[in-house]
């Protein structure tokens, strides 16, 4: 059966990726996006299946009509995508607090105000998925990167938590892990603080073990996200490439080690 998706972020990247994927198997699409003119081409190409919202997630009021006009205009609520957000590279000596706040807004707030408008629909509805966009870099930190860290670690947070909140209604949630991806992320989408001399060597050090790291194509990850969504039993997270499994495997191993290394210490503080 077709499926109705509310996906935000949809004018380029995974969301534009998967908006068009879905709507090409026949599913219906409310593709929200700051500036729609660049879904034109796919409402032109699916009609009624495609609408099209303008959207800023930060505005909480927005973001909430925004789900609610794709319920009333769709009739029901399948699947809602939290997929708009964007990188934030700074040391974290080097990031404002303006800079700070902005990728907080956006990747955390902005993903918790559209699941926030999504839940009482679909609980009234006794079904829906909620799968939210994190990164690879929701499972480990990577210097340069802090403040996105923060903000994906964040988002996995009420992710893991809500998923137990929601459950008994039938919605399911499901945490998406990207590895690196050929996706403007890094790119036109990224803001950068100013750089401090300080940190010339670490960032040289990064950007050459980046250098040999061939950006994965991103509609090679379409048929896994089609798997989660349609899966009776959806994972809570699912890393994407082989990439971000591995990565997840090693830092996991290495947490596991420190864990039980400190272990005496860990108990020690039970009592007294």
């Amino acid at each position: 059966m077709s499926k109705t998706w509310f996906i935000t972020g949809t004018s380029r990247g995974f969301g534009r990726n998967w908006t068009k994927a879905a709507l090409s198997r026949g599913d219906n699409v409310a593709a929200a996006a700051r500036d729609v003119t660049t879904l034109k081409d796919l409402a032109e190409e699916f009609g009624d299946a495609i609408l099209p919202i303008e959207l800023d997630i930060t505005d909480r009021t927005a973001a909430v009509a925004a789900v609610n006009r794709a319920h009333t205009h769709f009739g029901d609520l399948d699947v809602v995508v939290n997929n708009a957000g964007y990188g934030h590279f700074g040391y974290l000596e080097e990031i404002t607090e303006a800079e700070a706040r902005a990728q907080i807004e956006t990747n955390v707030f902005g993903a918790l105000w559209v699941t926030q408008a999504a839940i009482p629909l679909m609980r009234a509805q006794g079904h829906g998925h909620i799968v939210q966009i994190s990164s690879i870099g929701g499972v480990a930190g990577f210097p340069g990167l802090g403040i996105y860290n923060a903000s994906k670690w964040a988002l996995e947070g009420f992710s893991e938590a809500l998923a137990h909140e929601v459950a008994p209604f039938g919605v399911r949630v499901t945490l998406i892990e990207p590895g690196g991806y050929a996706t403007d992320w890094s790119t036109a989408s990224a803001f950068r603080s100013d750089a401090d001399p300080v940190y010339r060597g670490m960032r040289e050090a990064v950007a050459a073990r980046r250098a040999g790291h061939r950006p994965l194509d991103p509609d090679a990850t379409t048929s896994a996200v089609f798997a989660v969504v349609d899966a009776d039993e959806p994972p809570l997270r699912l890393l994407l490439s082989g990439a971000a499994y591995d990565m997840a495997q090693d830092v996991y191993a290495q947490r596991l080690k420190s864990w039980s290394e400190w272990e005496s210490t860990s108990r020690s503080a039970d009592h007294v």
